[in-house]
């Protein structure tokens, strides 16, 4: 089963932490990536570029209007996301929990099932 490990941005949250601390999260990363690629539960993993440089498309009588920015002004955004295939969703939160960010005060993983792949069991 395919679940999506989705990591949000806090730029407040980041900026509070230490030059060695952010490092250490960037490093957890690589690590996360090797352990489950090595596990073959990676299935894709993505990083985000910042929101400012992001457009929403909108649809009205039926022309396209696209305007600069993220969709919503929040505090957080979603800063990447690892697709795994998993055995069951127990598994889904193991590996969410090794994921570096997870660790960070403020921080967390959304663990998220992927619909198509979970069919009727959602």
């Amino acid at each position: 089963m395919k679940y999506l490990l989705i990591m949000h941005m806090n730029p407040r949250i980041w900026e509070s932490l230490t030059e060695a601390e952010r490092q250490s999260v960037m490093e957890g990363h690589g690590k996360f990536i090797e352990t489950i690629r090595e596990s073959g539960e990676l299935v894709s993993t993505e990083a985000l570029g910042d929101p400012s440089a992001s457009a929403v498309v909108r649809v009205r009588d039926g022309a396209p209007v696209v305007t600069d920015g993220p969709y919503l002004e929040t505090k957080e955004y979603l800063g990447g996301y690892y697709l795994v295939d998993v055995e069951n969703k127990e598994r889904a939160y193991e590996l969410a929990a090794l994921i570096p960010d997870a660790s960070v005060d403020g921080l967390g993983i959304e663990v998220r099932p992927v619909m198509f792949s979970a069919g009727m069991e959602m």
